[in-house]
């Protein structure tokens, strides 16, 4: 089973550019951050007739994560629990139903800038109820795959230029350590385990502006992470980068690991 993150900063923007890497990447599930759109403004016919379910937690112009997968999705549930006066669409549950059932947990965590201020703390806050969940998730004891955009910068080597996030509410110490904190758990970081001595990168985003892509001026902020039970059918794991140099993209690429479901 291959399973797929991609940020797809607007999915009715960028429709063509994910139709496109759908039909190339051989995935089983894809979750998508950032589709910014409502619930019923969620091109599902689209996906829907190109064979995939759809389950989505939408947010009007901002947000939104979402579900596609080729097996039926059960069990699914929307927002990080913790917080009832939480509105923003930013994590979608549900389980993958097919040889061996596999816990899909999507999450776009907020971006948290500028910091410190209101926005860095509810990042944090964020982070300790994922923190949270995640505990429980392990707590099941069946694989699960918790995978999305985490706007953490997780090492130096994650960063092309790392002294220009320094002060950046991706790459603040307390960013990191609250992200070290949910690894530490037992959750394998299935990119980085892929290459675990790379001395650079690899990147899963590059910004529109300065020419970053072209520099390959990037950062790796999208994460897959693997609760021990799915870390043992990890089979690989990748990155498509040139999914960046495509027509029209997200300034973001899809991460991937396929496991042995």
């Amino acid at each position: 089973m291959k399973i797929a993150s991609f940020n797809i900063n607007g999915v009715k923007a960028r429709i063509e550019a994910l139709t496109a890497w759908l039909a190339s990447a051989d995935a089983d599930v894809v979750v998508l951050q950032e589709i910014k759109s409502l619930d019923e403004g969620f091109p599902r016919d689209h996906f829907g007739d190109l064979g995939w379910n759809v389950e989505t937690h939408g947010q009007k112009g901002f947000n939104g994560v979402a579900i596609l997968s080729r097996s039926p999705l059960e069990d699914v549930s929307r927002g990080l629990p913790g917080d009832e006066t939480d509105e923003q669409a930013r994590y979608i549950e549900a389980t993958v139903t097919g040889q061996r059932a596999i816990r899909i947990a999507g999450l776009y965590l907020p971006n948290g800038n500028p910091a410190p201020g209101p926005k860095y703390d509810y990042k944090l806050a964020w982070m300790r109820r994922l923190q949270q969940r995640a505990a429980e998730l392990l707590v099941s004891e069946m694989p699960v795959v918790m995978l999305g955009d985490f706007n953490v910068i997780p090492e130096p080597r994650d960063a092309a230029r790392p002294e220009a996030w320094r002060e950046d509410a991706l790459f603040l110490p307390e960013s990191r350590a609250a992200l070290r904190r949910i690894l530490w758990q037992g959750w394998t970081d299935a990119v980085r385990i892929r290459d675990p001595w790379a001395a650079r990168g690899p990147f899963t985003f590059w910004d529109y502006q300065a020419g970053a892509w072209n520099r390959d001026d990037g950062i790796r902020i999208d994460h897959l992470l693997l609760s021990p039970q799915a870390a043992d059918l990890m089979v690989e794991t990748g990155v498509d980068r040139e999914a960046r140099a495509g027509e029209k993209p997200s300034d973001h690429v899809p991460v991937w690991v396929r496991l042995a479901a």
